[in-house]
């Protein structure tokens, strides 16, 4: 049996160990793997491609990226219809499903966040044997307890916060840093915690600066002159909007960021501090996954392949409870998995101190 693999949307740490994992399973049933590059895109014919084996996938668990590449345009973007869904053109879907006929493969592998699994979708209900595997960094879908990258994100995250730290401290300044998390904030609330922030800013909790600037006043009354405070690109002001970088349209998709920059200006105004900030931007997708992303990761791939041997197709992997599973694709895709305000964990971060801008 010869089966397909390929990644959609943004980079992440563990798209090699899930690749990984699928050659590594599938090689033991004596089937063969063929990677598609760039994405959907690697489908036009006659097919963009390469023959995946256990020698040509030595080493590549602990790489970050992916060897395969990626992409979040091209031809398979799709154009929003009815609810918003992106529809893919039934005729890029057919010259696709001939790709796949003319190289032999009889399923295919999709590992992607929302927009990359709802085209997964589409194939799946035209005909296509598809198996979702879940990717996103920023941790926000619903019908899987967590995704690889996540965990790799919120280490960076962690170690900027300590390096910023020092410099705060040394100069008595508040540290803005700006993180991802369009519409959910697991990045900043993690990272936060685990970076030791006194305030996080989170797009589930519109805040008011004037909290966040009391709280860096307190601090200096308390003999404590520096303060560190985390805001996901998404976040906004209460009554207010996100913020985007029109600058940097492309495709018609709006680009967050500048929150981080405005939110040091007005906690300098409103303190007489000196504040600055910093974006981490692609930092956070860059580097070797954690081990924990690289046997989640690798957790994924291997089940994926045991989905298709069992014919379980149109359906996501999916990790619940410590054990991987799955579930339908099409309840998995647009659900998002937001922070809850009135959570665990936030509860966790606001007994020790941490403040969320909102007053409470």
């Amino acid at each position: 049996m010869r089966i397909g693999i390929l990644n959609g949307g943004g980079d992440c740490p563990g798209l090699n160990a899930v690749t990984h994992g699928v050659v590594g399973a599938a090689t033991r049933l004596g089937w063969q793997v063929v990677g598609f590059r760039d994405g959907f895109e690697g489908l036009l014919p006659p097919g963009d491609f390469q023959i995946l084996t256990t020698a040509s996938t030595t080493g590549i668990l602990k790489l970050g990226g992916t060897i395969l590449g990626t992409t979040n345009r091209g031809h398979f973007s799709g154009k929003a219809g009815e609810g918003g869904v992106m529809k893919i053109p039934a005729e890029l879907i057919e010259k696709a499903r001939r790709t796949l006929k003319s190289l032999e493969v009889e399923a295919l592998i999709v590992v992607g966040g929302d927009g990359t699994l709802t085209t997964a979708l589409q194939f799946h209900e035209a005909g296509i044997p598809v198996i979702g595997v879940p990717k996103t960094i920023d941790n926000d879908l619903e019908a899987t307890t967590m995704t690889f990258g996540f965990d790799s994100a919120v280490s960076f995250v962690v170690e900027a916060l300590d390096r910023l730290h020092w410099t705060a401290q040394s100069h008595k300044r508040a540290m803005v840093v700006e993180v991802m998390g369009r519409h959910a904030g697991w990045i900043a609330l993690f990272g936060g915690i685990g970076g030791g922030a006194n305030a996080i800013l989170i797009p589930e909790i519109p805040f008011q600066l004037s909290e966040v600037a009391r709280k860096v006043r307190e601090r200096d009354a308390a003999g404590l002159h520096s303060s560190l405070i985390v805001v996901a690109e998404g976040a906004k002001q209460e009554g207010g909007e996100q913020i985007y970088k029109t600058e940097d349209l492309a495709g018609g998709e709006f680009k967050l960021g500048g929150i981080g920059d405005r939110v040091a200006k007005e906690i300098e105004r409103l303190t007489g501090k000196e504040a600055r900030s910093c974006t981490l931007g692609h930092l956070q997708r860059g580097g070797s996954p954690t081990s924990w992303d690289r046997v989640l990761a690798t957790r994924f791939g291997v089940k994926a392949v045991s989905m298709i041997e069992e014919g379980n197709f149109g359906r996501m992997v999916s990790y619940q409870q410590y054990q991987v599973g799955s579930v339908p694709i099409a309840d998995a895709v647009c659900h998002l998995k937001l922070v809850d305000p009135d959570g665990e964990i936030v509860q966790t971060a606001r007994s020790v101190g941490i403040v969320f801008g909102d007053g409470v």
